[in-house]
This record gives structure tokens, sequence and C-alpha cells, in this order.
């Protein structure tokens, strides 16, 4: 090997320790959830999301569940969101602040009536340290679907347990 390709490895093994050695690690956590729809009328969702945050920018996936009332006529919703949110570099008072957009697969039921198709949705929330890794998450998400269903646009607010490792 040459004397400058040499050179040249080693300024780039010592730049990539320098690197590795001063990276922020990327944080994960999962949560599960219980809210509420108001859409059509009030009704329960129920879910998991996972996620992966680097400093700001993070990305998770989320499925959530409205279940069906046929005597109401509220029909049910799974969602399957793949999402990415920016959020407060760093806990305020043990608060950390999101804004969340994404996109969507859906089902929607009511009896017989089926519909599958892609959405979107936006929203957001904030992440409240309880105890160690434990933190209270409080959600709220306005999905917009396409193709024909029911209802177009669901509204969702929750409140889950978040694990962060």
């Amino acid at each position: 090997m040459s004397p400058v390709r040499r050179t040249l490895a080693r300024v780039l093994a010592l730049t990539a320790l320098l690197l590795a050695s001063t990276a922020a690690p990327a944080r994960a956590d999962i949560t599960a959830f219980l809210g509420l729809s108001p859409t059509p009328e009030r009704h329960t969702v129920k879910g998991f999301s996972a996620g992966l945050a680097l400093v700001v920018v993070g990305f998770e996936f989320e499925f959530a569940h409205l279940g069906e009332d046929p005597l109401e006529a509220l029909p049910g919703l799974k969602t399957y969101s793949a999402n990415v949110f920016v959020q407060t570099p760093v806990e305020v008072k043990g608060t950390r602040f999101y804004a969340t957009a994404g996109g969507s697969g859906y089902r929607e039921n009511l009896d017989t009536r089926q519909e599958s198709h892609v959405g979107f949705n936006i929203g957001g929330g904030l992440k409240v340290r309880v105890l160690g890794p434990v933190r209270l998450r409080l959600d709220y998400r306005v999905f917009q679907l396409r193709g024909e269903p029911l209802h177009s646009t669901y509204q969702r607010f929750y409140a889950g347990a978040n694990l962060a490792f």
C-alpha cells in the first residue's frame, strides 16, 4: 500500500472513530394506547406504536382499531400508519412535544359494507416522563381517508403508556 493510501486510510479511520464517539444515540420507544374518536360519534380506539427517534426527527409505525357498533351505525376502522415526526430536542420539565404526519392504509367496515384504501394523517402530542423510561403519551390525530369511506375524516385522541429504550 502506498504512503498516500495509508495516510488516507488512517485519516478515514480516525474520522470514523471521532464521528462514532460524538454521535447522539438513537432512541426507540413503544406505546400501547386507549382513546376516543368523535367520528361520527364517540367510540373507543385502541392500538400500539413503535418508533425510532434521532435527536429531532423520528419515524413511527402504528396500528389502531376503532370498534364497530352496528346498532349505533358506527363503522369500525383499522389503520396501519407510517409517520415522520419532529420533536423538541430535549425534555422541558420532563415533557417532550412532537408533531407528526404520515401515510395510512385503512379498512373501514359496517355490517357487510367494507372499504379499504389509503389516506394520510397529521397530529401532535406530548410524552411526559413518569418514572425512569416510562412515560405518559397524549396524542391527537386527524385522518383523511381516500376512496369511498362512510366518513372521510376521522379524529382521534388517546392516552397511552410509553416505554423508551
